[in-house]
């Protein structure tokens, strides 16, 4: 069985006994695993896959904690091909050529497939996973790999279209107090109910987490139960929150603060959400986003200053990070405000949703190929920069959706200069309505 390779022998039950209880915890059949049951509970999908040895290539999608490696151990053990777990963090695309050669030997000498998991997927470059398309297109492997961020975004295109995406979701209070459950009777010890609370609480949706969290509780108690301070003084910071919703709510108070332009209430969440151990890359996106959603050209610098801060994350880490986290949130903070890109791009969609379309119009279309002229492509079409001021009044939109405006600034930071210059261009051509079906203002007040 593949699981001999990797998660069992001799060496892996020595090293067991002090390991970490996370790490003892692991379950080691689909029986064992808490939570998901939308894919491995009785008669889920994954489920059946796994059980019948015929998972093809995946990427597991969830936050910290949620099974994905758990999912990739018992694969290893179920599975009678041959399995190989790297990491995308320290492999490169030498360990991937490796794994390629060796799965082409093993499946003409043996007949034998391969499965290659590899975690933190998303920490491959572009090239890195390029590198895996052609061994997953012919069904040379099988690729399992697992990622915390939105594959949508970080995986390939045409690695993820070979692949199946199934989306691990955050641990429930009640799984998570099965966890601690079964983890107090692992180790003999009980906790006080709330202890407990304060650990399921704590952990966001993650069982690695809530496992750790209580293992140094446990050290902490010795003898006796485990109570809410050990529980405190295990995560080294007084407890703020126990309820499930309260990761969201903070994150909420974090975004409003930021968009009602106090600095200082910015800080105090951002300082809250670290001592959590809130995930400083989430923070980070919710930064870059905020910056277009409710600053945009105000301040054209706060994307450009939210972007280098989610950059310092991951090429600086924490704690150092912290700073630039700071930074940002006191410049998007203080930064003028404006939604009006948001409503401009919900007008455009809406256009496009509803219809209709349009043709693009002939003196826009491609005319750099043979005989495009000939059929009137590009045809009238005027160059902005053979004018003095690069400015054409031309018609760029289809027929149907001339007239129909979206980008109206608001008279706030750099938007004033862009608002004067837009007036200007307008008034060179024919009157236009405002946005088209709604007043520039709407969704001022539109949810983070």
């Amino acid at each position: 069985m593949a699981g001999d390779d990797f998660f069992s022998g001799a060496a892996a039950e020595r090293l067991s006994a002090r390991a970490p209880l996370a790490a003892r915890m692991r379950p080691r059949t689909l029986d064992d695993i808490v939570g998901q049951s939308h894919l491995v509970g009785p008669g889920a999908p994954l489920r059946a896959l796994i059980e019948s040895d015929r998972l093809t290539s995946a990427i597991l999608w969830g936050p910290p904690g949620t099974g994905k490696t758990t999912l990739a151990s018992v694969l290893a053990t179920t599975s009678h091909k041959h399995f190989v777990p790297l990491s995308a963090v320290s492999a490169g695309v030498k360990d991937v050529r490796e794994v390629v050669e060796g799965a082409r030997r093993l499946l003409g000498e043996q007949g034998r497939g391969t499965i290659l998991f590899l975690d933190e997927v998303h920490r491959f470059n572009r090239s890195q996973q390029d590198a895996l398309l052609p061994s997953v297109e012919e069904g040379l492997l099988v690729l399992v790999g697992a990622t915390t961020e939105n594959p949508f975004f970080e995986v390939n295109a045409p690695l993820l279209s070979r692949s199946t995406l199934w989306r691990l979701e955050p641990l429930s209070a009640e799984d998570l107090t099965e966890v601690v459950a079964r983890g107090l009777r692992a180790e003999g010890a009980s906790a006080e109910p709330d202890a407990v609370a304060a650990l399921v609480g704590l952990a966001d949706g993650d069982a690695r987490a809530v496992l750790t969290t209580l293992e140094v509780a446990l050290a902490l108690a010795g003898d006796r139960a485990v109570s809410l301070e050990d529980v405190e003084r295990a995560r080294h910071s007084r407890l703020h929150h126990y309820g499930e919703d309260a990761h969201y709510d903070q994150v909420s108070a974090f975004i409003k603060s930021i968009r009602g332009s106090d600095p200082d209430a910015g800080l105090y969440w951002l300082a809250r959400m670290l001592e959590s151990g809130e995930d400083a890359r989430f923070i980070a996106r919710r930064l870059v986003i905020l910056a277009s959603e409710d600053i945009g050209e105000a301040d054209p610098l706060a994307l450009v200053v939210a972007d280098a801060a989610a950059r310092a994350v991951e090429f600086v880490g924490l704690p150092e990070a912290q700073l630039n986290l700071a930074q940002a949130v006191v410049h998007l903070a203080t930064s003028p405000k404006s939604n009006r890109v948001t409503v401009a791009l919900g007008l455009a969609q809406r256009d496009v949703r509803q219809g209709p379309r349009g043709d693009v119009p002939g003196h826009l279309r491609d005319a750099h190929y043979r005989s495009a002229g000939s059929i009137g492509h590009g045809q009238g079409y005027v160059y902005p920069h053979d004018r003095p001021d690069a400015f054409v009044q031309q018609q760029y939109r289809p027929d149907e959706l001339v007239g129909h405006r979206y980008y109206e600034p608001s008279d706030r930071g750099h938007e004033a200069v862009l608002s004067e210059r837009l007036r200007g261009w307008r008034g060179l051509g024919p009157e236009e309505p405002g946005p088209s079906g709604s007043k520039a203002g709407a969704n001022e007040d539109g949810e983070d």
